[in-house]
């Protein structure tokens, strides 16, 4: 085991995460008095999260630490860790550079490497870590979320360091998932699908009687998605028509539209912020739903 690895991934969680998520309770009109708490950033005093009971415990940096230490036990001590904060803590695992042995290559020259992405939310749910991978040919980061053995639950728990056997088992287990991952989208990628019918059961054609900016939204969300399949293509030199695509290539072209291309309300200005919007897509959940039925 490198210890250089790990105590890099330990300094830079400890140094992301360099404030602590505190609970004060919360008052009515006039100082009143309420049984509801909320949570705050130390370093800004943003309020994060869900309002919380006199009981809840919230998780700590340290706690966030043990689950790095574990993580690492999964990739032989040798992980890069990547952090970000949006109501909670997140957390990316992967293989270091130098040592990417799981690199796992599809059709060719469609390589995907695997990552581990653990969410601390404060929102009642406790700890969760899944099992995705990282497509070099659209830098995408992407989950199979809806498959059970692909995700595990972690105990919402302060002091989670006295339960570091039972994090390293959980990791250990779901690393072994990676090759039920990647047969899984091998599976995909050796089956054609019609391209007009896969995002038609995604994003539904308007009514034909519809107009306006219906029609241009879809009309152009459309070509957006067939643009990013075609240079894909290109990029991986792979020679077919871009109406009947591998299913798996049909799939990454929506999840990478989502990922990188789609408008939002709400602010993703970083790539850690549009793999959490890409994660959360209901096209993406639908794109995934409609992938699992057709290769099951």
């Amino acid at each position: 085991m490198t210890t250089l690895s790990i105590d890099n991934a330990l300094k830079t969680v400890a140094d992301k995460f360099s404030f602590s998520v505190d609970k004060f309770p919360l008052y009515g009109p006039d100082n009143m008095a309420t049984p509801h708490f909320g949570l705050f950033k130390s370093d800004s005093g943003e309020c994060v999260g869900k309002t919380v009971s006199a009981r809840y415990v919230p998780h700590t940096t340290e706690d966030i630490l043990a689950i790095t230490e574990a993580a690492a036990e999964a990739f032989d001590g040798e992980i890069d860790a990547r952090c970000h904060f949006r109501d909670g803590h997140y957390v990316e695992f992967r293989p270091t550079t130098e040592r990417r042995q799981e690199l796992h290559r599809i059709g060719g020259d469609d390589s995907i490497w695997p990552r581990f992405m653990v969410k601390g939310g404060y929102d009642g749910r406790g700890f969760s870590a899944t099992i995705g991978y990282f497509r070099d040919a659209c830098s995408n980061m992407a989950m199979i979320s809806s498959v059970d053995s692909f995700r595990t639950s972690i105990r919402h728990t302060s002091g989670l360091r006295g339960e570091m056997d039972d994090l390293i088992t959980s990791f250990a287990q779901l690393k072994q998932e990676w090759t039920t991952l990647t047969d899984l989208l091998d599976n995909m990628a050796a089956m054609k699908v019609d391209m007009r019918a896969f995002l038609n059961e995604i994003y539904p054609e308007p009514a034909d009687d519809a107009r306006g900016r219906a029609v241009t939204v879809h009309k152009n969300r459309t070509e957006a998605i067939i643009k990013r399949l075609a240079k894909e293509q290109r990029q991986l030199r792979v020679d077919s028509d871009l109406h009947n695509p591998s299913l798996w290539l049909a799939y990454n072209a929506v999840q990478g539209y989502e990922q990188h291309d789609a408008t939002r309300r709400k602010a993703f200005n970083n790539p850690f912020d549009r793999v959490l919007k890409a994660n959360g897509s209901q096209a993406v959940r639908e794109a995934e739903k409609l992938a699992l039925e057709m290769v099951a």
